[in-house]
C-alpha cells in the first residue's frame, strides 16, 4: 500500500509538471538536468513556483544509491546555508514582538561570550559583519574534521573562548557561520525555546510545511530523506558524511514542496507581513556606511533588470540555491545531493526560461587605454625598484614586471596590464577602481598599498627565488600552542624543508615566502604569518586563512606536557 501511494504521488506530480509547464519549457529543463537523470548518479531535486502554486516539481537522479531510491519532490534534503534566512526571520519575528532589538549588544542574550572590548550587535551578526571567527574553521584547526559529530555545545565552547576578532565589528564584511550558531542561542535566550521548537510553532506549521525541521539532532532517523555524495571518479561516488547536531548556521531539512510555500511568502504573507520581509531583505551597511548585498541571512541584488532574493549552500555533498523574484511571485529552487555541482548556475538556467530579460542593453565598451601614454614608461629605471614579488598578509601574492616600456601585474596566473594613475598611483586600466602604491621603507622593504571601493591590503616585497639553509629554517621549526583552541601544531625540518605536523592530520609541506610567510595546502590554515620579538627571534605565527585573522600560536621552549 506504502509503495502505492508513493508511485500515485511521483505520477502526480509527474502531471502537475506537464500540466503548469508548457511541453516545451519541461523538455528545456529536463535537458539542463539530462546529465544527472538516470539510476546510477546523485542528482537534483526542481522546483518552480509562480504566484501561488508549484507549478513545476521533478527530481533528476537517485536519492540513495545504494536502495536504488530515486529523487522526487517529496524528498528531504539538508540544504546548508539557506537556512540562515529562517534563523534571521525568528530574529525578525522575535523584534517585532519587541522582545530584542537589531542594535542590542548580544551579550545581553549571550553572557558567555567573551568581552573582546568592542561592542557586537544583533545586527552585525545577521550581516555578517561581527568579525567573530567562523566556526567551522576553528573546529578544523582544533582537529575536528567536519565529517566527525559536531554539537551546538561544541561550538559554543569554542566560541566561549575566543580572545579577539578578525576586525572591528561593523569595519569589514566577512562570512561567519558562528554567528548565526549565536542567533540561535540568542532565540533560545529570548523565547525560551530551540531554534527548532520556536521554527516549527512560528514559521513552519502556519505555512504547512509539515516535513521541515531544524536538524539539531544527527541520530534522528528522517523519512525520504536523500544521502550526501561526492564524485569518486566518472563513474562512481562515495558517501559524504554529514553528522552535525546544530542549528542556526545550516542543518534545515526540507523538500520542494515545503520550500515552495516558504518562497509564497515574501510576496503572499501568511508568517509575518511586508515590514518583516522588508526587515530581512534590508541590506547591511559598513560602519562607512558602504552598502552590502547581503541583508538577514539572504542577498538582494539584482538580475537582469529584476529585484532578486537569494541564497546559496554547501555541505557535504549537498549543494542548494534558492533565489525568489518578489516582483514577479516567482521563485526557483534548485537542491542537489551531489558535491561537484552547482545549483547557482542551473537556478540561473531555470529562471532564464520564466524571467524576461529587462536589463539595460549593452553600450559597446570603449576600448582600454593599454596603448595610451598613460600606460608608456619611458623612464623604466625608476621603476626596477618597483618589480618583483609581493605577499600580504593573507597570502595574496602579486608579480610586478617590464616587458618593454609597459608594466604588468601578475596574480594567480592572470595578467594585466597598469598605467599611470594620479599622485603617484598605478591602475589597472580594466579595473579603474583599484589603485596600486609604492613605498619604499628602506633599502630592503619596499610596501604596496592596494585600495579597492571596498577596502585596502598591504604587501610586503620579497625575494622570490631565494632558497635559505637548514640552519636559517631550523629557525622556524618548534611547538607552538594556540591557548584559545587548546591545540599544538609543531613545525619540523625533513629533508630540507619546513614541515607543518599535527596528532589529527598528515603533514603539509610549508612553502617560506619571504621570511614571514608560510604557505601550505590546509583549507583551514592555508596562510601562517610567522611572528617576531624585537630581536627579530620567532614567537610563533599567526593563522590569517579564510573566514579567520590573526588566530595566534605562541611558541613555545620545550614541548607541553
Amino acid at each position: 500500500m506504502y509503495l502505492f501511494t508513493c508511485l500515485i504521488f511521483i505520477c502526480s506530480v509527474a502531471q502537475l509538471s506537464a500540466q503548469s509547464v508548457s511541453d516545451s519549457i519541461t523538455k528545456k529543463i529536463d535537458g539542463l538536468f539530462k546529465k544527472w537523470d538516470n539510476s546510477g548518479s546523485p542528482g537534483y531535486a526542481v522546483g518552480v513556483v509562480r504566484n501561488d502554486s508549484l507549478i513545476f516539481a521533478k527530481g533528476y537522479g537517485m536519492a540513495n544509491l545504494e536502495y536504488n531510491i530515486p529523487i522526487t519532490a517529496e524528498t528531504i534534503f539538508h540544504i546548508a546555508s539557506v537556512s540562515k534566512q529562517f534563523t534571521a526571520f525568528s530574529i525578525v519575528l522575535l523584534a517585532r514582538q519587541g522582545k530584542l532589538n537589531l542594535d542590542d549588544d548580544i551579550h545581553k542574550y549571550l553572557p558567555w561570550f567573551p568581552d573582546l572590548k568592542a561592542k557586537i550587535t544583533v545586527r552585525n551578526l545577521l550581516n555578517h559583519t561581527s568579525g567573530i571567527r567562523d566556526q567551522w574553521q576553528l573546529l578544523a584547526i582544533a582537529g575536528t574534521r567536519l565529517h566527525d559529530v559536531i554539537t551546538q555545545d561544541q561550538i559554543i565552547k569554542i566560541l566561549g573562548k575566543q580572545r579577539a576578532l578578525n576586525f572591528s565589528p561593523g569595519e569589514e564584511w566577512n562570512y561567519s557561520n558562528s554567528g548565526y550558531t549565536m542567533l540561535a542561542e540568542i532565540v533560545r535566550a529570548v523565547s525560551g525555546k530551540s531554534l527548532r521548537q520556536f521554527t516549527d510553532s512560528v514559521i513552519f506549521k502556519p505555512l504547512g510545511m509539515k516535513k521541515t525541521h531544524f536538524h539539531d539532532d544527527y541520530t534522528e532517523t528522517v523519512p525520504n530523506r536523500s544521502y550526501s555524495y561526492d564524485r569518486k571518479d566518472d563513474a562512481h561516488f562515495q558517501n559524504s558524511t554529514l553528522s552535525y547536531s546544530v542549528a542556526g548556521a545550516t542543518s534545515l531539512f526540507t523538500n520542494v514542496d515545503d520550500m515552495s510555500k516558504w518562497v509564497m511568502n515574501f510576496y503572499n504573507h501568511k508568517v509575518g507581513d511586508q515590514q518583516d520581509i522588508e526587515q530581512l531583505t534590508q541590506k547591511g551597511k559598513l560602519n562607512n556606511g558602504k552598502e552590502q548585498n547581503y541583508a538577514l541571512g539572504i542577498s538582494v541584488d539584482d538580475y537582469k533588470g529584476h529585484k532578486m532574493y537569494s541564497h546559496n549552500g554547501s555541505d557535504a555533498g549537498y549543494r542548494t540555491f534558492v533565489n525568489i523574484f518578489p516582483d514577479q511571485r516567482m521563485g526557483f529552487i534548485v537542491f542537489s545531493n551531489l558535491g561537484d555541482t552547482d545549483p547557482n548556475s542551473k537556478a540561473a538556467q531555470v529562471s532564464d526560461l520564466f524571467i524576461k530579460d529587462l536589463s539595460p542593453q549593452k553600450t559597446t565598451p570603449k576600448p582600454a587605454i593599454s596603448d595610451s601614454t598613460s600606460a608608456i614608461f619611458n623612464d623604466t629605471l625608476a621603476l626596477k625598484k618597483f618589480l618583483g614579488s609581493y605577499i600580504a598578509d593573507d597570502a595574496i601574492r602579486f608579480n610586478f614586471k617590464l616587458n618593454g616600456k609597459k608594466l604588468y601585474l601578475e596574480q594567480n596566473g592572470h595578467i594585466n596590464q597598469l598605467a599611470r594613475g594620479t599622485k603617484d598611483t598605478l591602475v589597472m586600466p580594466k579595473f579603474p577602481n583599484i589603485r596600486f602604491v609604492f613605498k619604499v621603507k628602506s633599502p630592503k622593504k619596499t610596501i604596496l598599498d592596494e585600495y579597492w571601493p571596498e577596502g585596502h591590503r598591504q604587501l610586503v616585497k620579497y625575494e622570490a627565488g631565494a632558497k635559505k639553509t637548514d640552519k636559517q629554517l631550523l629557525a622556524y621549526t618548534g611547538n607552538c600552542y594556540c591557548p584559545e583552541l587548546d591545540c599544538s601544531y609543531q613545525i619540523v625540518l625533513k629533508d630540507h624543508r619546513l614541515l607543518l605536523t599535527n596528532s589529527k592530520y598528515n603533514d603539509a609541506m610549508l612553502n617560506l615566502y619571504g621570511d614571514d610567510q608560510l604557505i601550505n595546502d590546509l583549507w583551514w590554515m592555508s596562510n601562517l604569518k610567522v611572528l617576531r620579538n624585537d630581536k627579530n627571534q620567532i614567537t610563533g605565527f599567526e593563522v590569517n586563512s579564510g573566514r579567520i585573522m590573526h588566530l595566534l600560536f605562541k611558541k613555545e621552549s620545550g614541548l607541553r606536557d
